[in-house]
């Protein structure tokens, strides 16, 4: 069945936090595995995650920097080298979680890269693209028996309201035929992470495994780390004296989302929609407001297909749940 790209009741919103989300929650017995789990929103939702029994796997491009940032929190939590854009760290890291967990019941696709100058990996693809959307489809698919093997597995990848800066130019991914524009391929990529999740749960529901895309929102965060001041000012995210728009959330507040859809039993059987708010997303409309709201594009399910079919193709991964 699919699920209707509407928002459904909620106790939750715009500023609940992340341990407001899975009070009361019992993990115990649970393994969760979250990208990029040492910094930002992904330390916030480790310690949610761990708080609440699971033992969590964190991969890590900075293991060292990982383990540090990680000491003294709460709960089983374990560090393990993986690198996105990097295949052979992808395996590596698949094959690493293997040998430590039976199942996967949580994946969160937390780790990115935002608005950063033209580079790319080894196999010549634009790295927003490449680590943002091509290293987690790669890394699902290697996972895959660990979370079918759960039955009840949940995949939550994390997009951005920057989805609706720009559709999918599939014919022209890695910005070769085009002028490169630093957000043009970060929607680009945030697109992708949306219809990864809605492609993955169409395929994956029959074992069990369901899927999601989240806005986290705005939260000043590491990720900004290619952006200046002056940028950041002049899109409104500080003012002229460099303070911080109210409207921006907190680590904790922007963590609580992708919690949300990992863990609520308001979404018990659901899956394939872009979440934020801890609600589901509502679709663009005249009088959505800015900064929230779904645009038709990463709801197309031919575009979906299309995309991964392009992923397989360009990973050499095959990946058929």
């Amino acid at each position: 069945m699919t699920t209707p790209q509407a928002p459904i009741s909620s106790p939750f919103g715009y500023r609940s936090t992340a341990r407001e989300v899975i009070a009361g929650i019992d993990l115990t017995g649970q393994t969760a595995l979250v990208t990029g789990g040492y910094s930002g929103l992904g330390t916030e939702t480790v310690r949610a995650l761990a708080g609440a029994g699971a033992h969590v796997i964190v991969g890590a491009r900075r293991p060292d920097a990982a383990l540090q940032d990680l000491a003294g929190m709460d709960g089983q939590i374990s560090v393990l080298p993986l690198d996105l854009s990097d295949p052979a760290s992808i395996d590596g890291f698949a094959a690493s979680v293997a040998g430590v967990t039976d199942t996967v019941d949580i994946q969160i696709n937390n780790a990115a890269v935002m608005a950063n100058p033209l580079s790319r990996d080894a196999r010549g693809y634009e790295s927003q693209f490449a680590t943002n959307h091509l290293g987690h489809f790669q890394l699902t698919a290697r996972l895959w028996p660990l979370l079918a093997a759960s039955g009840r597995a949940r995949v939550v990848s994390v997009s951005s309201i920057g989805h609706q800066r720009i559709g999918l130019d599939l014919d022209d991914i890695n910005f070769e035929h085009r002028d490169y524009d630093k957000w043009t391929a970060y929607g680009q990529a945030k697109s992708a992470n949306a219809l990864f999740a809605l492609e993955l749960d169409r395929l994956g529901r029959g074992a069990g495994v369901r899927a999601f895309s989240v806005h986290p929102g705005g939260i000043i965060t590491p990720l900004q780390r290619h952006l200046s001041m002056e940028e950041q000012v002049k899109m409104g995210w500080f003012d002229q004296d460099g303070k911080l728009n109210p409207i921006f959330k907190t680590i904790e507040q922007g963590a609580a989302t992708s919690v949300w859809c990992a863990v609520s039993p308001l979404l018990d059987g659901e899956g394939g929609v872009y979440c934020e708010d801890c609600n589901i997303g509502a679709m663009v409309n005249e009088t959505t407001p800015r900064g929230t709201g779904v645009l038709p594009h990463i709801r197309d399910a031919a575009l979906a297909t299309a995309l991964w079919t392009k992923s397989e193709q360009m990973t050499g991964v095959e990946f058929r749940p």
